[in-house]
Order: C-alpha cells, then structure tokens, then sequence
C-alpha cells in the first residue's frame, strides 16, 4: 500500500487545522506522529482512513483519492481517541460483533488477537466493568484483528503500564514485519522513537521535519 498526502489544507469553521501537507507513506514501515496537542497529528490520521477529507489538496491511497475514487482505504484498522465498545457486551463478544460486518475472520483469530493483547477471550466480564488499560488493549485488538494494510494509531499507550507499553511495540513491530503500513500518533516521544522508521514532527497544523531511519 503507498499513501500520498499531496499539499494538503484541513480547514474546520474556517480554522486552518492542516496546511499544505506532502507526506508519502509506504508499505513494511512504520510512521510516527509527533507533536504538542493541537499539532495536527489527529487530524492527519483522519485525513488518512476516509474519516474528513481534505480543503485543498489530495490524500491518494494506491493511485485512488479519497473522496472521490474511494471514501475510505479498502483494508484499515483504525484507533482513534477512547476506544467506544457496548458497555454490556464482553470484549470477545463486541470484537465478534465487529468482525461480523466484513466477515474475513473467524472466532479463532479474534481469540487469538486478544490473547495477543493481553486480553482472556474467556473473561466474562462486560466492557463497562473493564480498567481503562483493559478498554485500551480491547481497541487496539479491534484495529488489529483483520491483519489490515493500513494500522493507524492513535495514543496508543494511553493508559497502559510498562509490561502493556512494551506489547504494544512489539506488536506494531510485528504489523510492519507482515508488511502493512503502520501510521502512529503519540505523545511518548520515546516510543515513537523506538518503533518508528519514520519520524514526522509537527507543530501547529505544519509538518516541522521528518527523519528517516
């Protein structure tokens, strides 16, 4: 999969949120986003998974622009802000009511994914009863669990200890060695350092520098 972010302007109730991006991001790499809160990063990966669409601009995915040849990328997990679940519902069961919308996974793997996780597929309790690190893994093995083309994440050590921190990286690390492309947005500079073969800064809407390794 290759992304071309190709002079992109974001304006949302006339403020200028994203200006003029060119960003290309490339299959068997990891991305990450770093950056102060309102630098931009969130609305990046929006752009990037059909979420908005660009003011000016053209974000391309495979050759096809989003918004227009397609409105979405046709294989993505996504986590973006607080993973939303149904709070009655335990986690094997909602990522089972996940799944069931495009059918390309069975039981097994959605075991397997929260396993991966960190997550018992055997744990009868509901999501609501879940910690906030629990909701967490939960979100990422929602994202996770297709084996998309395209992983985006967004803070995806939020409320995770140092064992969950570690899984995490090691899990990206794994996604990118299968080839997908892995885009991450995250405070920790550290941890986008540590697993990231891209590094893009940015700071008030603008890409500041990007370095590669």
């Amino acid at each position: 999969m290759n992304i071309v972010v190709d002079h992109v302007t974001k304006t949302i109730h006339r403020a200028v949120v994203l200006q003029d991006i060119s960003l290309n991001f490339e299959s068997g790499k990891v991305y990450g986003l770093q950056g102060e809160n309102g630098s931009g990063k969130t609305m990046l990966l929006r752009l990037m998974c059909g979420l908005i669409y660009a003011t000016e601009g053209s974000v391309s995915v495979n050759d096809r622009r989003l918004g227009k040849d397609l409105d979405f990328p046709e294989s993505v997990g996504v986590m973006i802000e607080s993973p939303a679940f149904i709070d009655e519902y335990t986690g094997q069961k909602n990522l089972e009511l996940l799944a069931g919308l495009k059918q390309l996974i069975s039981v097994s793997d959605i075991h397997n994914t929260l396993q991966a996780v960190g997550l018992d597929p055997n744990d009868k309790r509901t999501f609501k009863k879940y910690s906030l690190g629990m909701k967490q893994r939960l979100g990422i093995a929602a994202a996770l669990m297709e084996k998309p083309d395209l992983l985006i994440l967004d803070e995806p050590t939020n409320a995770l200890d140092e064992q969950g921190v570690a899984m995490i990286a090691q899990l990206i690390r794994k996604e990118c060695q299968r080839s997908a492309l892995v885009v991450v947005a995250c405070h920790d500079a550290d941890f986008v350092q540590s697993v990231s073969d891209v590094v893009i800064q940015m700071q008030a809407g603008r890409v500041t520098s990007v370095i590669g390794k």
